[in-house]
């Protein structure tokens, strides 16, 4: 893989991670059952865990998206 097919991609994974950690974060299932009565040990660690990452996938899905974007524009 050289630079300029690396350079190419980078944005679109960059994208992808902030969407996705994004997007789990924002499930209401997942935001009921840490919230409520329903205390399943695994799903308030994976919370917890993701919310950690939670300033790192904003910067990831705007900065990925303008950059993709441009990739695709030019």
């Amino acid at each position: 893989m050289d630079l300029k097919t690396l350079d190419f991609i980078f944005p679109f994974v960059s994208f992808f991670y902030g969407s996705l950690v994004l997007f789990v974060l924002e499930i209401p299932l997942l935001k009921k059952i840490t919230h409520n009565g329903e205390k399943s040990l695994l799903a308030i660690s994976l919370r917890e865990q993701l919310l950690v990452h939670k300033p790192l996938a904003w910067i990831c899905f705007f900065v990925g998206g303008l950059w993709s974007l441009q990739n695709l524009l030019i």
